[in-house]
C-alpha cells in the first residue's frame, strides 16, 4: 500500500502534537513501493527529505518544505534460532512496544527494559534508544534499508551502525539518507534480568522468582508514574540528554553539590550526571508558560498542554540549557530533534 499527499498535516504524527505541515509526504508498506517512488519526479527533484517514524522524538518549529518518508512495514518473524538465542525482523512500522510486549509474552529477554518507550520499531536504532540499563545496539544484529544516494537496498551490521549514547550512525553520516525497512534483532531464549536500575528492584523484591514480564510490568509502572501520557498532554520525553563529562568535573561539580546523581560509562575518565536534577536545580521543574511548560513530575519532560507553538518549546528549551550552562557549566545537548532550526 502507497499514499501520497501534498501540504499533508503532520500534527497526528509528532507526539508534541505540533501543528505543522509537510510539502510532499509518501507512505508506504512494502519495501518495492520505495523503490518505485525514487523514480518519482517528486523524489528525485526535492532535495529536502525528511524519514519520519512515531514522531515522538520530533520538534517542529515551522512547516517542513520538503518530502516527509513514513516507512510504515509491517510484520514480525522469526528468522533464525539456535539454542541460546532466536533472530526477530520486524518491520519498520511496528510500534516499538508492540514488539516489546510479543518478546515479551514468548519469554525472550533483552528489551523488557524498553518497555512503553513511544514510536516505532525503524525509529530505534537511529536513536540507540535506551532506558534502565538496556540499549536497542545490545539486541540489533543488524539494519536492513536504503541508501537513497546509490539507491541500493543494504543491510548494516550493528558495528557498521556505529552505535552510541543516544545515537548512531543514523544521525550522523547517513542522516536523512537511509531509510531504514526493517532491523533484525537478536533475543535471549535463557534471559538475564536487569533490575539494578534504580526503582526495578525495588518494585520487585518481594518477587524472588521474577521473569521478564515482571520487568516489564515494573517498568510501565514507573514510567507512567513519572512520565505524561502523550495522548493527553504532548511531549518527546526527554528533551535533553544526559551529559557525559570527564571524572575530574564531576568530582569538582559534586565538591559543591553533593546530591548530585553520577552514573558510569563505558569509558573509564567520563561519566554521566543526570540531566533532569541540573534541570530541576535551576528551578524549572513543574513551569508553566501557557501552553508550554516543563512537567511537574520530571524536569527533563517539555509538554504542550494543547495549542503550544514548536518555536515556544524550543525557545523554553534554550532557557533551560542557558541556564544549566550559567550555573553548572555544563552545555545540555537536545535529544530532540529540532525541525525547521537554522
Amino acid at each position: 500500500m502507497i499514499r501520497f499527499f501534498e501540504n499533508y498535516p503532520l500534527k497526528s504524527m509528532n507526539t508534541f502534537g505540533i501543528d505543522s505541515r509537510a510539502r510532499y509526504f509518501f507512505e508506504f508498506t512494502e519495501l518495492q513501493d520505495i523503490l518505485e517512488f525514487m523514480e518519482n519526479p517528486v523524489f528525485r527533484k526535492t532535495s529536502s527529505k525528511m524519514i519520519l517514524g512515531g514522531g515522538s522524538n520530533l520538534l517542529f518549529i515551522r512547516d517542513f518544505d520538503g518530502l516527509v518518508i513514513y516507512p510504515n512495514i509491517p510484520g514480525i518473524s522469526i528468522e533464525k534460532e539456535d539454542r541460546s538465542f532466536i533472530w526477530l525482523r520486524v518491520g519498520a512500522g511496528v510500534v516499538w512496544d508492540d514488539f516489546v510486549a510479543y518478546a515479551v509474552s514468548e519469554g525472550w529477554g533483552g528489551v523488557e527494559n524498553l518497555s512503553l518507550i513511544p514510536g516505532n520499531v525503524g525509529a530505534a536504532p537511529v536513536q540507540n534508544i535506551g532506558a534502565y540499563g538496556q540499549e536497542v545496539c545490545d539486541v540489533t544484529d543488524s539494519v536492513t534499508g536504503i541508501d537513497i544516494k546509490c539507491g541500493q537496498v543494504k543491510a548494516l551490521s550493528a558495528a557498521e551502525c556505529q552505535f552510541g549514547y543516544r545515537n548512531s550512525i543514523f544521525k550522523g553520516e547517513l542522516k536523512g539518507r537511509f531509510i531504514i525497512t526493517s532491523v533484525l534483532f537478536r533475543l535471549d531464549k535463557f534471559p538475564q534480568i536487569n533490575i539494578n536500575y534504580s526503582g526495578i528492584g525495588e518494585a520487585l523484591k518481594k518477587q524472588p522468582n521474577h521473569g521478564v514480564a515482571d520487568v516489564r510490568d515494573a517498568v510501565i509502572a514507573i514510567r507512567r508514574s513519572k512520565l505524561p501520557d502523550q495522548a493527553k498532554i504532548g511531549n518527546a520525553g526527554s528533551f535533553f540528554k544526559n551529559p557525559v563529562v570527564l571524572v575530574n568535573q564531576a568530582e569538582l561539580l559534586r565538591q559543591n553539590y553533593p546530591g548530585l546523581p553520577v552514573y558510569g560509562t563505558a569509558v573509564p575518565e567520563q561519566v554521566k550526571l543526570s540531566a533532569g536534577w541540573l534541570i530541576q536545580h535551576c528551578g524549572w521543574k513543574g513551569i508553566r508558560r501557557g501552553d508550554t511548560g516543563v512537567h511537574k513530575n520530571h524536569a527533563l519532560v517539555l509538554v504542550n498542554y494543547g495549542n503550544a507553538t514548536g518555536e515556544a518549546i524550543f525557545n523554553l528549551s534554550e532557557e533551560i540549557r542557558l541556564s544549566v550552562l550559567d550555573r553548572f557549566g555544563v552545555d545540555l545537548e537536545r535529544e530532540v530533534l529540532v525541525i525547521g532550526l537554522g
